[in-house]
């Protein structure tokens, strides 16, 4: 078993868990009318623009959980036919940490997690 990217793919599901869990709690909470999908306008947002902020918002998360998965299971089994695709993760992962970096200026926590990962695959 590799290790590494053992702790990738939890770290990788994780992130993405929290990034549901909090987006319900901290945005999605304010712009919801009781029903699953929030349809509250927003100023600049119609309710289309905020049903479909929420649906990314969660394909997202559901990304990241995808990736974990197959990280997870690249890690219980022969790694070396599966290197391509840890790079091809490693390089996703890397390059989203990258753009939440630069767009929050680094206030946002996300980009240690996703970075996480990247290294994480790397050094596997």
């Amino acid at each position: 078993m590799n290790i590494l990217l053992l702790a990738a793919g939890l770290l990788s599901i994780f992130v993405g868990l929290i990034h549901s869990i909090f987006g319900e709690l901290l945005i999605f909470k304010k712009v919801r009318d009781g029903g699953i999908v929030p349809a509250v306008t927003s100023g600049l947002l119609g309710e289309g623009n905020i049903r479909i902020l929420w649906a990314t918002w969660h394909i997202a998360s559901i990304f990241g959980w995808v990736a974990g998965a197959m990280l997870i299971s690249i890690a219980n089994n022969d790694f070396s036919g599966s290197a391509l695709f840890v790079q091809y993760i490693s390089a996703s992962m890397f390059a989203s940490g990258l753009l939440v970096f630069i767009a929050t200026k680094a206030r946002h926590p996300g980009w240690i997690g996703l970075c996480g990962v990247a290294i994480l695959c790397w050094l596997a």
